[in-house]
C-alpha cells in the first residue's frame, strides 16, 4: 500500500451522521452537559437508574454553586427554548436551583435503566456474581435475578420511594437514544446557540461519545461529578471536547 493509501484515523464521527459545519460558520455554539446534583445513592455509589430521588441537602447547594460557575463561563446565558432537562427529578431540581427554571424536559435524557442493578453498588453485584461485574463491560443483564426484587426506599425527610426492577437497557440502547437527542439539539448549535442538557453521568457519557462519533464503551472513560459540566463544540469542524467534568 503506498503512503498516499495509508488511513490515519477513520472518520469515525463523519460516517456516524453526527452534523457538521458547512463551510465557514459565522460563530458555532456550545454544547454543555450539566450533571445532577448528588443524592442518597450517588453518595452511597448505588446504582441510580429510573428511581425518581430527589437532591440531598448537599446535592441542592451544588446545583446552585455550578449554576455561579456555568454564569460565569457563559455570561451570556442560555435561552429557555436551549435548554433540555432529563424527566427525572434530581436533574429537573438541579437546572431550578442553578437558575435555569424554564427548560424542556426531554426523555431521551432519563439516566441508564439499569435493570436488575437498579440500588445495588458494583461491589454488591460482583460478589454475587463471584467475579468483578462493571455495567459498560457486562451489561445489566448479567445481574443475577435474585438481585431484582423490588423495594422501597425510605429517605431521612420519611419520603418513601419505590424501587422497581425492569429488564433494563443495553448500552447500544441507551447510545441509540443519545444519538437521537444529538440529532434534536446539533442543529442549534451549529446556528450559533449555546445548548445546556441536564442530565445523569452515564446517559451524559454515553451522550459525550454519540457526539464525537465513537463507540459508545467509550463513555467509562469519562469521568463526570455530581453537579459539574463539560462543554462540546466544533474545531476545524471536526466535534470535540472543549472541556471536561468543570
Amino acid at each position: 500500500m503506498s503512503e498516499d493509501n495509508v488511513v490515519l484515523c477513520d472518520d469515525a464521527s463523519e460516517s456516524k451522521g453526527v452534523p457538521r459545519p458547512m463551510g465557514e460558520a459565522a460563530r458555532l455554539g456550545h454544547l454543555v452537559l450539566l450533571r445532577h446534583g448528588q443524592t442518597k445513592w450517588s453518595d452511597s455509589g448505588q446504582y441510580t437508574g429510573r428511581t425518581d430521588l430527589p437532591l440531598g441537602r448537599e446535592g441542592r447547594q451544588q446545583a446552585v454553586q455550578s449554576g455561579k460557575r456555568l454564569r460565569e463561563a457563559f455570561p451570556g446565558g442560555f435561552d429557555a427554548s436551549c435548554i433540555f432537562v432529563s424527566p427525572l427529578l434530581r436533574a429537573r431540581q438541579t437546572a431550578q436551583l442553578a437558575g435555569f427554571g424554564e427548560f424542556q424536559v426531554l426523555d431521551d435524557l432519563a439516566e441508564w435503566d439499569y435493570g436488575r442493578a437498579e440500588g445495588h453498588t458494583e461491589q454488591e453485584i460482583g460478589a454475587a456474581l463471584g467475579r468483578p461485574w462493571n455495567v459498560w463491560r457486562h451489561g445489566a443483564e448479567a445481574v443475577p435475578a435474585d438481585m431484582g426484587v423490588d423495594w422501597v426506599e425510605r429517605l431521612e425527610t420519611g419520603e418513601q420511594i419505590p424501587v422497581r426492577h425492569t429488564s433494563g437497557e443495553r448500552l447500544e440502547d441507551v447510545a441509540a437514544r443519545t444519538r437521537r437527542a444529538v440529532s434534536k439539539v446539533a442543529p442549534m448549535v451549529l446556528a450559533g446557540s449555546d445548548v445546556l442538557l441536564v442530565a445523569h453521568a452515564h446517559v451524559l457519557r454515553v451522550l459525550a461519545t454519540q457526539w464525537l462519533g465513537v463507540d459508545p464503551c467509550a463513555g467509562s472513560l469519562f469521568r463526570i461529578d455530581t453537579a459539574h459540566y463539560a462543554v462540546l463544540g466544533y474545531y476545524k469542524s471536526e466535534p470535540v471536547v472543549e472541556r471536561w467534568n468543570a
